[in-house]
Order: structure tokens, then sequence, then C-alpha cells
């Protein structure tokens, strides 16, 4: 989505650090009583602001069409949007900024691992007694052990690793190489595919990592290189996955390519190059968003040509809108005065949802409200492929 497009969507305000007021109403401190407010924190800037854009377009085109609507009970949402640039110390500063405010009545898509993880470790979101719905990432630290403030819509990295490898293996490969991110989201990458191949008796024939909100993977495109696997999984984002995709091929890299959910594959074939990437396979953790086979589906087609006419259908928006269907069914079943308790009560009592022939399930006890994953494969257009 370009610059413009951005623009026209999110109203910007610079009284207490970048603040985008999505949606509805203004940007003007008084707020009615009438308004139900939801905090976001996203990486619009930075290594995954593409990403970072789509999450925020795909939960804001849902709240547009409920307010269209007439809210829930009659209250318009209301959206903060802050930028962290996906570092992790502005992450946990935004939070802490957002759930100062009290009629934030729920944090919604966040991204990072360790992002995220930073506000279980300092308790923030434990402190605030707030919940944050659909954050972009499978991060195992993020559910095990369990806790209560956090809802998922996607399958954890775990569950990804596991259907690549049994694919890899189900296609007789088995000499397998990782790329992951040194950091949490990585490493949780890493033990997921090490889980997967030890369950298999196998193990990586190398592992290579590259540095957090950089592109430097030669290093490990070289370690890679030299163990002439069959498959490399990469547990990377949009920049570095391109960076390696392209200098692994172009230096002879002939290993099948495969990367865990949270990529763009737009932004991969921008930046990696079609002749690179061609083929590259990518796990998703929702269905399929090309084709208006689910309600839920063609709901968000019509919803995203109406408040985003510009913009194009990709996984990301897909999850986001998902994401944001759960957290506004939540707010209707808390009640026309809705508090964080009431909020998180209102979740747990999603048993079975169904969005529109996509299913969620949470709980007292359960907070993942989904495992489904399939891999796609990026084809010579530069189209998703199921």
């Amino acid at each position: 989505m370009g610059s413009r497009m951005l623009s026209r969507l999110i109203k910007r305000s610079f009284c207490s650090g970048w603040v985008a007021c999505v949606v509805v109403g203004s940007c003007a401190p008084a707020l009615a009583q009438d308004t139900l407010t939801i905090g976001q924190v996203a990486p619009l800037s930075g290594v995954l602001a593409s990403s970072g854009k789509q999450m925020v377009l795909g939960g804001k085109v849902y709240f547009d069409t409920v307010n269209d609507r007439g809210g829930v009970h009659g209250a318009k949402i209301r959206t903060l949007v802050l930028d962290d640039g996906y570092k992790v110390d502005e992450t946990v500063r935004l939070t802490q900024e957002l759930v100062a405010k009290p009629e934030v009545l729920a944090l919604f898509g966040f991204a990072g691992s360790a992002n995220v993880g930073k506000l279980l470790e300092d308790k923030i979101l434990a402190n605030a007694g707030i919940a944050l719905v659909a954050p972009y990432t499978g991060g195992e630290l993020l559910r095990k052990p369990f806790n209560p403030w956090i809802f998922h819509v996607r399958a954890g990295y775990a569950d990804e690793a596991e259907h690549m490898v049994k694919q890899l293996n189900t296609q007789g490969i088995a000499r397998i190489a990782l790329l992951y991110q040194n950091d949490a989201f990585g490493k949780s990458g890493l033990a997921g595919v090490e889980s997967a191949l030890q369950r298999r008796g196998q193990k990586l024939v190398a592992q290579a990592s590259y540095e957090r909100n950089t592109t430097d993977v030669d290093a490990a495109v070289k370690q890679i290189r030299a163990a002439q696997p069959q498959a490399v999984i990469m547990v990377a984002v949009n920049k570095p996955a391109a960076a390696f995709a392209k200098q692994y091929r172009e230096t002879g890299g002939g290993g099948q390519l495969f990367n865990i959910s949270v990529v763009d594959p737009a932004e991969l074939v921008k930046l990696g190059g079609i002749e690179n990437v061609r083929g590259l396979g990518i796990s998703q953790v929702v269905p399929y968003p090309y084709q208006r086979s689910l309600p839920v589906v063609r709901e968000f087609h019509e919803a995203l040509k109406k408040y985003a006419p510009d913009a194009e259908v990709n996984y990301t928006n897909f999850e986001e809108y998902l994401g944001a269907k759960v957290l506004v069914e939540a707010l209707r079943r808390a009640g026309p005065k809705p508090t964080r308790a009431k909020v998180i009560s209102a979740l747990e009592s999603l048993s079975n949802y169904d969005l529109g022939g996509v299913r969620m399930s949470f709980g007292p006890k359960e907070r993942v409200g989904s495992r489904f994953v399939e891999v796609t494969v990026i084809n010579s257009q530069g189209k998703l492929l199921k």
C-alpha cells in the first residue's frame, strides 16, 4: 500500500510520540462516553514496516465496518496506533503509555516475539489487567507457560515448524538447514524445527543467524551453502529473508527455500527478485484469502474494497481482520459498559466461535484460538499458490 493511501487512512497526532487515531472521531483529547478505545503498537517503520501497515489496515477495515453499522451497543470503536519500529524498548514504552489511559479497554495486533515477550517479562499486561488480542507472532514463550493476557488467533511457530518438516520428509528431504533471527522470535522457530526433526531422529545440517533489525546475512549464506542442504527453513522477517534468498541463489545455493508465516510475499519478490524467490514456500496460519470460498473471505474482500479500495488482499491484513472480529465480539459480549476484566471474561467465552468458516476457541485455560497451518508457494508471477 502506497504512502498516500496510508496517509488517507491514518490521521497523525504528535501530542505524545507517534500516535494515529484510526477509524472514527478525531484526535481531540476529549472522548465521548459512547467510545470504545483500543490500543495498538505496530512496526510502521523499520524492517517490518510493510507488514506493520498491513496489520493496521486489516483491523481498521473491520472496525470501520462495525462503526458504520452503529458500533457496539451504540458505541463507536476508536483505535490508537503507535509505531514502535519493531524495537523492543519502544514497544514497552508505548504500551505503558497506552495502558496508563483508563479508557483503553484492550490491546490489539502487536508484532514481535521479543517485543511482546518483554511485556510479559515486565508484567506490563498483568499490572494493567488488560488483554492483548491477535499479536502477529507465533512465539512459544508467549504461549508456554500459560499466561491469561494474550489471546492468539494463529498457530505457534512450533506448529508451523512441525508442518514444514513433515512436508519435507514426505518429499524425501532430510538434509535441512536453518536461518534464524538472533532473538526470541528466531530462537522460538529454531527450537520448533529442532524438536520436529528430533521426533524423526534427524538433526539440522547447519544453522546460522543474523542480527535483529539488520539485513546482514553474508556470513549465514556462506555457512549454510557450505553444508549443501536440500532445503533451508528461514525464521526471518521480510528484508533479511529477501536478502538471504537473493544472496543464496546468486552464489549457487540450490536448496528448497521455506519461510515461517510472518513475511509478505510481495515484499520478498520486490526486494529479492522473482528469479530468487520463485518456488519459496511460506507456512500460513489462516486460510487462503485470495479465493472467496469462505463467507469470512468474501466479507473481507468487500470490506477492503469499500474502505481501502487501493489496497490488496494478503495474509497479513486478513489475519488481523479475523483478530478484529474476535475482539469486537468480545466487546459485544462484555456489555454496554465494558471494562478490561469484562473483555477478558468475554474472550474466554468464545468457544468454537464461527467467524464465517473460520473457528476460534478460547477458554479460561485456553489462549490459542487456532492451530491451522498450511504451506503456500510463490509462483513465477510472484503470486501465492496453495
